[in-house]
């Protein structure tokens, strides 16, 4: 049973750990912190405190750095959000202001949290599943090539540029767009799809709008796709060669998940928000993920009609209270921008 003042010789091995990259002493923890107590009693505490797994010895150093069940205690128990400075909510504001469009937003945000954190930074896009398409807008570049504009009532834009090989006069070209408008403007993300789906099938063969809406519709299809998908905006991935000093092995395995996505959404999905907005998951709790070597904070945001999340990754040695508290900071403006996006509409 580890006493308080143990947990709190926990804490300033953890802070000092993560400050200097060097394993912490018992000498070191009188002359930095005012325990008020001898050497000799904080290393009786970091007895028991690796006696009950939450530090350990590096090789064979005479000093201790935390493990990974000890950095949990301490984010779950010890360690409070660090308030942000005026300096950091300044740049977060800095950052994100005057975006031109969620894409834009997004990619503001992750190098906002990179730039703070020095961590590697993610941010999920929200489902739009259930958003309604607002507006759809076909241009005809000419040569058969068009480009395809969905717009819908969350505020978010996709435009693609396609090629049709059957080509059409001003006046079929007006008909043909109209026809798409009318299958799916009004309807939700899915059913769009649907509709449009059903609309190419229902076309004769041989006329020539209706060949124009067949292909059409294909490319339709296609960007609808995209407002359902999972997918991640990423900065930083640089910062993992630059800290790779702090990994136990190889950061391979960061480098495949941050490059197939798809593991790290999963990993993002299963986490829950504790009572400040904030979520970790640690070292080897993301064993099953194979990312035992890193920690994922995280923090959700809302988007009108739906909610994702933004959140960093980066080794077990890392400032939690800071890169926690500027996760929910990001997350917290990132709703409120888009809230008064809806607002303004």
């Amino acid at each position: 049973m580890v006493s308080e003042r143990g947990l709190q010789v926990l804490r300033a091995i953890v802070q000092d750990y993560v400050d200097t990259r060097e394993p912490v002493g018992s000498k070191s923890i009188v002359e930095r912190h005012a325990f008020g107590v001898s050497a000799a009693t904080i290393r009786n505490d970091m007895a028991l405190l690796e006696d009950e797994e939450l530090i350990a010895a590096p090789h064979t150093s005479s000093g201790r750095v935390p493990t990974d069940k000890g950095y949990r205690v301490f984010v779950d128990h010890l360690a409070g959000l660090r308030p942000l400075s005026p300096a950091q909510r300044s740049a977060i504001a800095t950052f994100l202001d005057g975006p031109s469009d969620l894409d834009d937003l997004l990619v503001r945000t992750v190098r906002a949290l990179t730039q703070l954190t020095g961590q590697v930074a993610m941010v999920q896009y929200p489902s739009f599943a259930r958003a309604q398409v607002s507006h759809l807008e076909l241009v005809d570049l000419g040569g058969g090539r068009l480009v395809v504009i969905v717009v819908t009532d969350t505020g978010r834009v996709s435009q693609r540029v396609g090629v049709v090989r059957t080509l059409l006069d001003e006046a079929q070209f007006a008909v043909a767009k109209a026809t798409l408008r009318a299958a799916i403007t009004g309807s939700s993300i899915r059913d769009a799809s649907q509709a449009v789906s059903a609309l190419a099938e229902g076309q004769s063969a041989g006329d020539p709008i209706g060949d124009a809406v067949r292909e059409i519709a294909r490319i339709l299809v296609e960007e609808l796709e995209t407002f359902r998908q999972d997918r991640l905006v990423m900065a930083g991935t640089a910062t993992l060669a630059r800290r790779e000093a702090d990994f136990r092995g190889s950061i391979y395995p960061l480098l495949e998940a941050i490059e197939e996505q798809v593991t790290l959404l999963r990993l993002m999905g299963e986490m829950v928000a504790d009572e400040r907005g904030v979520a970790t998951r640690i070292g080897r709790e993301n064993e099953a993920f194979g990312l035992s070597e890193a920690s994922v904070v995280t923090s959700d945001y809302d988007v009108p009609g739906s909610h994702a999340r933004v959140g960093l990754m980066g080794p077990t040695r890392m400032d939690y209270p800071t890169n926690l508290a500027t996760v929910r900071a990001v997350a917290h403006y990132l709703s409120r921008l888009l809230e008064d996006d809806e607002s303004a509409r």
